[in-house]
C-alpha cells in the first residue's frame, strides 16, 4: 500500500497562472541579450568559429562529421550544436549578421527547454503518488489543475536558476546539451500518458545528447530511465489496487522504446568515435592545488549555481523521502544526480552542471505543496530585499558610471573595464525603467493578492533573477560587451598591422584564432606548416621555448596587444625582418 503523501492542496490554490503573464516572462528572460553585442569569450567565440567555418565549408561532407578551426577539432566532441549554428548561418538573410543568426537559433532552444520542462513536470504530476490528500468531504485539488500548477511552478523554479542566466545565452554545445537532456526527460516522464510525442522526444533527446558532447551523460541518463521503467512495471501489479485512471504505468512497447533509444546512441557514440572518457576527480586537476580546494570550489558552485532550487530539492527528498520510489521524485532525481556527478568527476564543471537544473527545478516544484504560509512568506521577503537590493545597486552603479557620481562606484566600474567609454541610450534606459517598474508591481501584486495560488513562493524568485538578467543586458550590455568580447583586442592588432595578406599564429587559442577570423577577418595562417606572412601573433605560454622554435633573429618584437578587462588573453605580435 503507498505511503501516504505529504502534499495537502485544495482546489483554491491550484488556479491558473496566466498564460500571458507566464509567456511575457519567458520572453523578458530569452531576449534581452540577443541584440547589441558580439560573441563573449571564450567558449561563445570558440564555438561560433567552427560555426562559421563550416558554413564556409568547401571541402565535402566529410568536413561535418570533422569539424575544424585551423586544423583544430573542438574540445568539446560535438557535431549537432555546430550543424545547428552553420545551418542559420546558411539560411539567414545577407542582411542579418551571422552571430545574430546563430543566437536567435538557440535562444530557441533554450524555449524548447522551458516547453520540455513543462511538459515532463506536468506529466509527473499528474501520478496517483504524487497527487494530494483527498479530503474526507472533497475540495482537494483536481489532478489536472493541480498537474499544472506544480508544472508552472517547475518553469519558474527553472527560470530563476542563477546558472542558467550567462549559459543560456550562449552558443555553446552546453544549451544544445540541455535541450536534449530536458527533451529526453519528458519523453520518460510522459510516456505512460502518450505515445508519439515522447517516444520522438527519446529518441531526439538520447542521439541529439550522443552528437552534442555529452554521450556518456546522454547514456547514463537513459540507462537508468530504462532501468527504473523496467522496476516500475515489476511493482505494477503490487500496487495495481491503487492505481488509477491518472497514474498510468509504463507499458512493454515503451520499454522497448527506451532501450531502442539507448542502443542507437550507444552505436552512434562507437562508430562516431565520441566515447571518450575524461574521468578528473577532485584534486587531479592541472591546476588544483588540493583535493580539499577542489571540492571546497565545487561545492561553491554548486551552491550559487542551482540557487534558489538546491535548497527546495533537499526539502522535496525530505518530505517525499516515503516515496522516493515514486516516478515523480525517483526520475528527477535521477536526472539531477547523472550531472552532478560528470561535474564532479570532470573538467566541465558549471556546464555538466547545467543539465542538472530541469531535474532540479521540477523536485523545487514539488516541495511547493509541503509548505507551510509561515515558510512561503519567509521566502518571499527574502526575495523582495536580495532582488530590490541587486536592482538598486545595479542603477546606483550605472548612474555612477554615466555622471562619475557617486565617486567610489565610479571609480569601481572604472577599474573593472580600463578604457570603456560610457553613451546613454534611450531604448535601453526605457527597458531597464519598464523592468523595474514591472518588478515593483509584482512584488505588490504578490503581497497583496492571490495568497492562496501554489506556484506564488516561486514568481518573486523568476521575475527577480528574469529582472536583474533585464538591467545587465540593458543598461551594461555595452560594458559587458566590452569586457568579455575580444573586439578591443582584435582592434588593437588591426591598428598596428593594418589588413596583410596574411598573419602566422603559433599556439594561438581557440577563441583568439576565431576572434581574430570574425572581428578582425585576418587571414590566419599556422607558423610551423610553413608560411611567408610578414606578421607574427604568438601565446605568450610559448615565450620560454620561442627561440627553440623561430629563430628570433629574422623577428622583430612589435609589442604586446592586452585585452583590457583582462591580464591572460595577451597576445605577442611580431613583424618579420625584410632581407
Amino acid at each position: 500500500m503507498n505511503q501516504p503523501t505529504p502534499a495537502i492542496v485544495a482546489q483554491s490554490a491550484v488556479r491558473r497562472l496566466p498564460r500571458i503573464a507566464l509567456l511575457l516572462l519567458c520572453a523578458a528572460y530569452l531576449l534581452p541579450g540577443l541584440l547589441g553585442r558580439g560573441p563573449w569569450k571564450s567558449a561563445d567565440i570558440t564555438s561560433f568559429g567552427y560555426m562559421a567555418e563550416l558554413a564556409r565549408n568547401t571541402e565535402g561532407i566529410a568536413r561535418w562529421f570533422d569539424p575544424l578551426l585551423l586544423g583544430l577539432r573542438p574540445e568539446t566532441p560535438a557535431l549537432i550544436p555546430y550543424w545547428i549554428g552553420a545551418w542559420a548561418i546558411k539560411i539567414a538573410p545577407s542582411w542579418l549578421h551571422p552571430d545574430l543568426a546563430v543566437r536567435i537559433v538557440f535562444a530557441l532552444l533554450l524555449w524548447g527547454t522551458f516547453t520540455a520542462t513543462w511538459y515532463a513536470v506536468y506529466y509527473l504530476a499528474r501520478t496517483s503518488r504524487a497527487q494530494p490528500v483527498a479530503f474526507a468531504f472533497g475540495g482537494e485539488a483536481r489532478p489536472t489543475d493541480y498537474a499544472r500548477a506544480i508544472a508552472d511552478g517547475g518553469l519558474l523554479a527553472l527560470i530563476a536558476c542563477l546558472g542558467l542566466a550567462q549559459l543560456g545565452h550562449e552558443t555553446t554545445p552546453a544549451l544544445a546539451q540541455l535541450y536534449f537532456a530536458s527533451h529526453l526527460f519528458y519523453g520518460v516522464a510522459a510516456l505512460p500518458y502518450r505515445r508519439l510525442g515522447p517516444v520522438i522526444a527519446l529518441m531526439v533527446g538520447t542521439i541529439g545528447m550522443t552528437l552534442s558532447g555529452g554521450p556518456t551523460v546522454g547514456l547514463a541518463l537513459a540507462v537508468g530511465s530504462a532501468l527504473f521503467m523496467a522496476y516500475e512495471r515489476r511493482t505494477a501489479k503490487a500496487e495495481a489496487n491503487t492505481a488509477t485512471d491518472e497514474s498510468p504505468g509504463y507499458s512493454k512497447d515503451a520499454l522497448a522504446t527506451m532501450i531502442a533509444a539507448a542502443l542507437v546512441a550507444a552505436a552512434l557514440a562507437t562508430g562516431l568515435g565520441l566515447l571518450q572518457w575524461k574521468i578528473q576527480l577532485p584534486g587531479q586537476h592541472p591546476s588544483s592545488t588540493s583535493v580539499l580546494g577542489d571540492v571546497r570550489s565545487q561545492a561553491k558552485l554548486l551552491v550559487w549555481f542551482t540557487w534558489p532550487v538546491w535548497p527546495l530539492a533537499l526539502w522535496t527528498l525530505w518530505r517525499w523521502r516515503r516515496l522516493l520510489t515514486a516516478r515523480h521524485v525517483a526520475l528527477p532525481l535521477w536526472f539531477a544526480l547523472v550531472p552532478l556527478a560528470a561535474t564532479w568527476t570532470t573538467d566541465y564543471s558549471d556546464r555538466s552542471l547545467l543539465l542538472a537544473l530541469p531535474a532540479l527545478a521540477t523536485l523545487a516544484a514539488f516541495a511547493l505543496p509541503t509548505f507551510r504560509r509561515s515558510v512561503a512568506a519567509l521566502i518571499d521577503w527574502f526575495n523582495v530585499l536580495f532582488f530590490s537590493g541587486l536592482a538598486v545597486l545595479g542603477w546606483i552603479y550605472w548612474v555612477a558610471m554615466q555622471t562619475g557620481v557617486p565617486p567610489k562606484p565610479a571609480a569601481s566600474v572604472a577599474r573593472l573595464v580600463p578604457g570603456f567609454v560610457p553613451e546613454f541610450s534611450t531604448i535601453p534606459f526605457l527597458l531597464a525603467l519598464a523592468a523595474s517598474i514591472a518588478w515593483c508591481w509584482l512584488v505588490r501584486w504578490r503581497t497583496g493578492r492571490h495568497r492562496a495560488a501554489l506556484w506564488k513562493t516561486l514568481v518573486l524568485p523568476a521575475g527577480g533573477t528574469a529582472l536583474c538578467w533585464m538591467l545587465l543586458m540593458t543598461l551594461w550590455l555595452p560594458s559587458i560587451d566590452y569586457a568579455r568580447s575580444y573586439v578591443p583586442q582584435v582592434r588593437a592588432v588591426a591598428e598596428r598591422v593594418g589588413q596583410p595578406s596574411c598573419i602566422a599564429e603559433l599556439a594561438l587559442s581557440r577563441a583568439h584564432i576565431a576572434a581574430l577570423k570574425h572581428h578582425g577577418r585576418f587571414n590566419l595562417q599556422p607558423l610551423l606548416l610553413g608560411t611567408n606572412c610578414p606578421w607574427l601573433l604568438v601565446s605568450p605560454d610559448t615565450i620560454e621555448r620561442l627561440h627553440l622554435i623561430i629563430p628570433l633573429e629574422k623577428w622583430h618584437f612589435s609589442g604586446t596587444l592586452r585585452r583590457p578587462s583582462s591580464a591572460t588573453d595577451d597576445l605577442l605580435l611580431y613583424q618579420k625582418i625584410a632581407p
